[in-house]
């Protein structure tokens, strides 16, 4: 049967496999696309890696819980409209369930063997694994923003889902880069101060109260990136360490598209 260009064009899009090859393909296919992709599989003439410089800046996280684990895969692609897709969104959520059945570094090389050699080649766009996690713990929480762009999960000892689900969707918004103040390292510390110290020499206040100066200075760093010291987003009242009543914050990671 004749294949038109359009349907060729369609194909080396998809493939980045030659025009010659292609044309081959769908004829063998009788012009189904789809089985002309699984000629050119076939015959290792696909080149999903030729996409790979493309940027990758939409996409989608997925959540999966069993037991004690919740697992966070996110995989990045070109376009919102992929992001929004059906069939890829169940793919990202498939991945997630897959997650908690492997240890990190196998579920990474199985996945990025499907992108390159299945996903990239059936949307025809570029797409990473861009992060994955498993977090274990018996109180776990867990937060996806609607848009699926933006997702957060805690692990608490002590307390209660719900409160580690609030605390996780506090994260998602909140974004902070530490659990607590000591675990900023010292480095960062001493770089804030000397900025400060700066500052301060500049507005002309007196050297001998820079330091009591300093202390609120840093404190408000710490409200802005440290959870237990964050005003909890749903009560302006209170911090995130007011909410605890004796639990503790395990572990927090956020995932980001």
């Amino acid at each position: 049967m004749a294949i038109d260009l359009k349907t060729i064009s369609q194909l080396r899009d998809q493939t980045g496999a030659g025009i010659a090859d292609c044309k081959k393909a769908l004829e063998e296919a009788d012009g189904d696309i789809v089985k002309a992709v699984e000629v050119l599989r076939k015959r290792g003439e696909i080149k999903a890696a030729k996409k790979s410089d493309r940027a990758t800046k939409e996409g989608v996280i997925a959540l999966a819980k069993a037991d004690n684990k919740i697992a966070a895969v996110a995989v990045a692609c070109e376009t919102d409209f992929v992001a929004k897709n059906e069939d890829f969104v169940s793919t990202v959520n498939d991945f997630a369930t897959k997650l908690l059945t492997m240890n990190k570094e196998e579920f990474k090389s199985w996945a990025e063997g499907v992108i390159k050699n299945e996903l990239v080649v059936k949307i025809g766009e570029n797409l990473i694994l861009a992060e994955s996690a498993v977090v274990e713990g018996s109180v776990l929480g867990s937060y996806l923003h609607f848009n699926k762009k933006a997702a957060a999960i805690v692990s608490l000892d002590g307390g209660s889902q719900e409160l580690a689900n609030d605390i996780a969707m506090h994260a998602t918004a909140m974004s902070p880069k530490w659990i607590r103040p000591e675990e900023v390292p010292v480095e960062i510390v001493e770089k804030e101060k000397e900025i400060y110290r700066e500052l301060l020499k500049q507005e002309g206040k007196p050297e001998q109260i820079w330091d009591k100066i300093l202390v609120g200075k840093l404190a408000k760093f710490y409200e802005d990136n440290c959870l237990l010291n964050q005003i909890f987003v749903k009560d302006d009242t209170k911090k995130i360490s007011d909410l605890l009543n004796g639990a503790d914050i395990k572990e927090y990671i956020k995932f980001q598209i």
